[in-house]
């Protein structure tokens, strides 16, 4: 039974691990983006946000779900793209660890369109609160 728990929460552990970098790499983007700093969204919410949004679209049910911590690498290196020593022979990889360039596409609209609606949503989050 030991066994079994020590099991279960070395893949939890192992799922947060992925999720973290995922985070991680949101946080760099979002520390850069204009929209972020001139509607003067706070970048924590924003990372939570985004990373909550674009998970309900990547596959796999749950953090430590096999698929899920790997879209999470997946999408952690989709997103450090231009920080890589030969960006194109990681382009190549990303395209072929998604499964194809339509598949890596879908995932950056996934994670475009989360960031879009998280933008939209805490903007006008905050001009419902500034009007009551």
């Amino acid at each position: 039974m030991k066994k079994v728990l020590l099991v279960i929460l070395a893949i939890f552990v192992a799922g947060c691990a992925e999720k973290g970098e995922y985070e991680q790499a949101v946080a760099k983007q979002v520390a850069n983006d204009k929209d972020v700093q001139d509607y003067k969204i706070d970048p924590e919410i924003m990372v939570k946000c985004i990373v909550e949004t674009s998970s309900k679209k990547m596959p796999g049910f749950i953090a430590f779900d096999p698929e899920r911590r790997k879209a999470y690498q997946n999408y952690a290196m989709m997103l450090n793209l231009y920080d890589a020593k030969d960006p194109k022979q990681t382009l190549d990889e990303l395209r072929e660890t998604f499964g194809s360039a339509k598949d890596l596409a879908d995932a950056h609209r996934n994670y475009a369109e989360s960031m879009v609606d998280c933008v939209s949503g805490l903007v006008t989050s905050e001009e419902e609160q500034m009007h009551k």
